[in-house]
């Protein structure tokens, strides 16, 4: 069994230079989004998750967290974080990265490219899932998140990009500086509300998508569907909910894909997104960001929730995302690969059946 104590290192007491650059960083991050006054001009109809002003979750009705409640964890309380910056070289990396631009188009494979970022390739159509390729998770060059490994591949690396899927608003999520590099190029297939920001960076409307839960879009390469997940949305302090997160199914041909972004459990939306769906190839589900449970297991999975979404969607291979990149709570820094490799040896999944792969890995599938 393994033991959180192993991995996490000594209490860190408050700084106040760093008290002082994380309060900069909110004042500046809410000053840059507030919502603009027709903001909710286009809202889509009041439904079980929408009011008409702002989004909400239907299985997690009351979101009581605050930054304060973070400054406070972090600060004072006796929270123990893991010293993950000194344990970078537990996370897999690829020695070489494949020839990602001469991908054989008959060939359904993915690369990792840290965090939630995924390139997919099939019958010659590229697709990134929440790209960012900043050193930082943050609005600021200078605070914030900073990536803890080596970003495996660059813009130019990458080959034509058709399709970007957003699940969310976060910084982790949603990254300035790729999208400005990524441009005009990609249809960009992001949740209800959001597209402004896509458009406001002088990306063309026609090439911005958005998508309430359920609904799809089908250009006749790929169909494309918003499906639930538990989370929230915002960039700063007055934004929250006011636009909406989704997880994202994708069918190429004959091949699916189903992309979780960030997401809490509930016994209900996953269920019903594999009983609407009837299973899907691959899974890229979260497994990490998920400690302590106290403060976050409505809106981030653990890996034993996670491999239950893994079920419920009923998916023939998952892979796990969103860990080893960025330090975004205090678990060790492969503690959720350690679980996830932990659960397999005692028989809750099947060799292969839920996976994590090293960051810059390309993974050709069935």
């Amino acid at each position: 069994m393994i033991h959180r104590s192993a991995y996490l290192s000594t209490r860190r007491r408050p700084s106040l230079g760093l008290l002082i650059v994380f309060c900069a960083l909110i004042y500046i991050a809410a000053c840059s989004s507030q919502p603009s006054n027709d903001n909710n001009a286009n809202a889509t109809n009041v439904s079980d998750h929408y009011d008409g002003k702002q989004f909400y979750n239907p299985y997690w009705p009351n979101f009581d967290k605050s930054i304060w409640d973070i400054i406070r964890l972090r600060y004072f309380s006796d929270l123990v974080i893991a010293d993950n910056a000194a344990n970078t070289h537990r996370v897999p990396l690829v020695n070489h990265i494949a020839d990602l631009r001469s991908a054989d188009p008959e060939v359904f494979q993915l690369t990792w490219l840290g965090h939630a970022s995924f390139l997919i390739q099939y019958r010659g159509i590229a697709i990134l899932t929440d790209p960012i390729l900043s050193s930082r998770a943050s609005p600021l060059p200078f605070a914030g998140y900073p990536r803890l490994v080596a970003m495996p591949v660059g813009i130019p690396d990458l080959p034509a990009i058709d399709y970007v899927v957003i699940s969310h608003n976060h910084y982790d999520h949603l990254d300035i500086n790729t999208i400005k590099a990524l441009g005009h190029s990609p249809q960009y297939l992001v949740p209800a509300k959001l597209g402004k920001w896509f458009t406001d960076l002088g990306i063309p409307p026609d090439r911005v998508h958005e998508l309430d839960w359920w609904e799809n879009r089908n250009d006749g390469n790929i169909t494309a569907t918003a499906t639930p997940s538990q989370h929230w949305s915002g960039r700063g302090v007055f934004d929250r909910f006011d636009t909406l997160w989704a997880s994202w199914h994708v069918q190429i041909a004959d091949k699916s894909f189903w992309f979780a972004g960030d997401t809490g459990y509930n016994p209900h939306q996953f269920i019903e997104i594999g009983e609407r769906f009837g299973g899907v190839d691959l899974a890229l589900i979260p497994i990490g960001a998920y400690h302590p449970r106290s403060f976050l297991k409505e809106q981030h999975v653990d890996p034993e929730q996670a491999i239950q979404i893994h079920k419920d969607v009923r998916a023939k291979q998952s892979i796990g995302m969103h860990w080893g990149t960025f330090q975004l709570s205090a678990e060790a820094i492969d503690e959720p690969a350690q679980l996830i490799d932990q659960a397999r040896r005692e028989g809750k999944i099947s060799k292969g059946e839920f996976t994590t792969i090293a960051i810059g890995e390309t993974r050709q599938l069935p």
